[in-house]
């Protein structure tokens, strides 16, 4: 019996799209689930049995959901390309609300661009992600010091990541998800470094 059962994360867990957990599972605030890890966006061709990692995955995913709710309230993650977007709503079909607060980070977007994005009934706030991290771009944009979640588990970070999230209005310069793909730059490659 999967701890995400009877919350809008099930069919994800069910699918194996849930990867390397950080955290997954119920938390101490009744009903709330959370996830920490990585989510398969689009999983590569196998042969056989041959188990294959995903070709596109959103990667520093931070999400939580509540047991009987429909829709996922909170959802944050990077991907290597901005039209990512699109594998996003595939995967998560109804799942998305037009209320939610959904972060959706871009490797290939200018350091300098935010926008609002509304695609498959959701509306999306999307950044750039250079040399940070998710969890620290949202500290920084909800303004939660670093300081007050020191003594919380990775469950507690999570909660009140999400509430920040549920807190923030902030506005973005609103285009559209065409007007995206015109202005992202060329997905950018990790350099193979010698180890």
């Amino acid at each position: 019996m999967s701890t995400l059962a009877n919350t809008p994360l099930a069919d994800l867990d069910n699918d194996g799209r849930l990867l390397s957990p950080v955290f997954k599972g119920p938390t101490k605030r009744n009903g709330r689930v959370a996830f920490r890890g990585e989510i398969a966006l689009k999983y590569q061709a196998s042969l056989a049995d041959e188990k294959r990692p995903p070709e596109i995955k959103l990667d520093q995913v931070m999400t939580v959901a509540d047991v009987g709710a429909a829709t996922i309230p909170f959802l944050a993650g990077m991907a290597p390309s901005l039209e990512h977007i699109k594998l996003l709503c595939e995967v998560l079909g109804d799942k998305l609300t037009a209320d939610g607060k959904y972060f959706f980070f871009a490797c290939n977007l200018d350091i300098s661009l935010r926008f609002q994005i509304p695609y498959g009934g959701a509306t999306f706030y999307v950044m750039p992600l250079d040399e940070s991290t998710v969890y620290n771009e949202l500290l920084e944009l909800f303004r939660i010091e670093r300081g007050d979640l020191k003594k919380l588990d990775t469950a507690e970070k999570i909660l009140a990541v999400a509430d920040g999230a549920a807190r923030f209005k902030g506005k973005f310069e609103e285009i559209s998800f065409q007007r995206g793909l015109e202005v992202m730059g060329p997905i950018k490659i990790k350099e193979n470094r010698p180890v």
